[in-house]
């Protein structure tokens, strides 16, 4: 396919994967080896590169828990390193400047409220001083307690005028409330206001669906966060929030948990089945102008050019899902991915920087 932005070659199909190379993600590229020795490499922006604030550590352990030794000490490692490991994999994959967010699920696993609004600010001032010492390198994105829209849009706002951050990172809903309610609206007031982005980050859902009965594997990131995540979204797309505030942007990781694919059915089963909902737009305009995605956690050409077909290049920016994939893996696949090097640069840089207005950079 050569539509004038991606160009879609057949090919071998990618090696077989080699538990060695990574303890969480264990595949390696077949172009790593010849990429490890180049000097020069496009420069990137990443998202959702994480990081761990001390005393978050009991937060991790819904997320931990199922994963061996090996891969824990390996994620703890890195996920405390704000310099050595983290910078020298930056260098050596061409990423430019990441956004820091504190790993999932954070304060939004928390129950009580007033602790996770306290939290949430420690965890944010603690970012600040990290992003400090390296701020030609780093941005942050801030964490906020959910519980209280108008606590999370006060923290917001402190975040981004006072500290310099680039938007929030929510770990999904809060305890099983969803952002959808009109109650937050006041939040998306002051975001759009702001003109930052919110990244809406996978969460277990709640309570775990019946269909996942027998299947733990399936519940997590294998299949159910994403299903969660792209639900979550659908809830606000659906419950007009982009339509009370049409400025408002949505950041989805892992090439948009499956929702780019599924645009063109959004459109035709809602004509038949609104239930009485009223968008201004079909429902497909949302998903490209409010909705934009990453590449995190998906390393797959063929998903890549969909995802640029469907959205438009504009709406498709690189990141890593550092420490939980690799970063080698990632900037091997957006620099191999066959297509013209106009997209390619507006993936790997230029949308975030237009996003986080990164103009001087």
């Amino acid at each position: 396919m050569d539509d004038g932005l991606f160009v879609v070659r057949r090919g071998p199909a990618s090696a077989h994967p080699d538990p060695a190379s990574h303890p969480i993600s264990v595949w390696r590229s077949p172009q790593a080896h010849e990429r490890d020795d180049m000097t020069k490499r496009i420069r990137k922006i990443a998202l959702e590169e994480h990081f761990m604030a001390p005393g978050f550590e009991n937060y991790s352990k819904a997320f931990t828990k199922h994963m061996d030794a090996d891969a824990r000490s390996y994620l703890a490692s890195r996920l405390g390193d704000f310099d050595d490991m983290r910078i020298a994999e930056m260098d050596k994959a061409g990423i430019d400047y990441v956004v820091l967010s504190q790993t999932g699920p954070s304060v939004q696993s928390e129950r009580d409220p007033s602790v996770a609004a306290l939290r949430a600010m420690e965890n944010n001032d603690f970012l600040a001083k990290q992003v400090a010492r390296h701020p030609d390198r780093f941005g942050g994105f801030a964490s906020l307690a959910m519980d209280v829209p108008r606590v999370a849009a006060n923290e917001l706002t402190r975040a981004v005028e006072t500290l310099g951050f680039k938007g929030a990172l929510v770990n999904g809903h809060t305890n099983g409330v969803y952002y959808d309610d009109r109650s937050y609206d006041e939040l998306w007031e002051r975001m759009q206001a702001l003109d930052v982005p919110l990244y809406l980050h996978p969460t277990d859902p709640l309570p775990v669906p019946k269909a996942y009965d027998g299947h733990p594997e399936l519940a997590g990131a294998i299949w159910g966060w994403g299903v969660e995540t792209g639900t979550h979204a659908l809830r606000l797309l659906f419950g007009g929030v982009f339509d009370r505030f049409p400025r408002l942007k949505i950041i989805l990781g892992h090439m948009g948990e499956g929702l780019p694919m599924m645009r063109w059915r959004f459109d035709s089963r809602f004509a038949v089945y609104s239930h009485g909902i009223k968008l201004e737009h079909p429902p497909s305009t949302y998903i490209g102008r409010n909705i934009v995605i990453t590449t995190s956690g998906v390393c797959s050409p063929a998903a890549l050019a969909g995802a640029v077909a469907e959205m438009g290049a504009e709406a498709v920016m690189f990141s890593v899902d550092y420490p939980y994939e690799s970063t080698s893996i990632a900037a091997d696949f957006i620099e191999s991915a066959p297509m013209v090097e106009r997209v390619r640069e507006l993936v790997c840089s230029e949308n975030a920087q237009r996003l986080l207005k990164l103009d001087q950079r």
